[in-house]
């Protein structure tokens, strides 16, 4: 298939990545294990073995008159550990890299369909400038955009940096939740060829 390119020719794409049917399910599962391989998982208490003190036994087992005690950091004291305590806990799920690839591969076809992905020779934003970004984004019709690139341009990211709607990034730092964020998809006729290859 042929992908048409902004002021310029069109570039010829394989099928086998810009043309493959959407499979919701599979988006939706590496999505989710995407975003739950971002949580961080720190929510911790101290057990009875956590908190300190509470090496000897308060008080003799017999002959006191008062309940046997073995512990002054039992659950059941004040400022003892907490009986069930929430531990660190790792979100991530697993996801085979042929699971992934099918699902950008996915991604990216759903967008070229609906014509959000917009292929150009050059971004042509040459100056560190977000007046001149967003006039050029706006002629792109990217005003809420990411923006793949082969390799970043400095200009290009301080350019964009303070639009609220536009992200940047290189081929690799492609992936679904970015994808599948923005209304359009700028990448430049290079960055395809990476792609192509990567996912091929």
């Amino acid at each position: 298939m042929q992908l048409q390119v902004r002021e310029g020719s069109g570039v010829d794409v394989s099928d086998h990545v810009f043309g493959a049917e959407f499979r919701e399910p599979l988006v939706h599962q590496v999505v989710t294990a995407y975003l739950a391989g971002g949580r961080s998982g720190t929510k911790a208490q101290k057990g009875r073995s956590d908190v300190s003190g509470g090496g000897s036994k308060p008080w003799r087992q017999k002959g006191t008159g008062r309940a046997r005690a073995g512990t002054i950091r039992s659950p059941i004291w004040r400022g003892g550990g907490k009986t069930f305590a929430a531990m660190p806990r790792d979100f991530s799920q697993k996801v085979n890299r042929k699971m992934y690839r099918g699902a950008l591969r996915s991604i990216l076809s759903e967008l070229a369909r609906q014509q959000r992905l917009v292929v150009v020779d050059g971004v042509g934003i040459d100056e560190p400038r977000t007046k001149a970004a967003a006039r050029r984004l706006g002629e792109l019709g990217g005003e809420d955009a990411l923006i793949v690139a082969n390799e970043v341009p400095r200009e290009l990211f301080l350019a964009t940096r303070n639009l609220p709607r536009v992200d940047v990034t290189d081929v690799m730092g492609v992936n679904p939740v970015n994808l599948l964020r923005h209304e359009r998809v700028i990448i430049t006729a290079d960055a395809v060829r990476r792609v192509e290859e990567w996912l091929a």
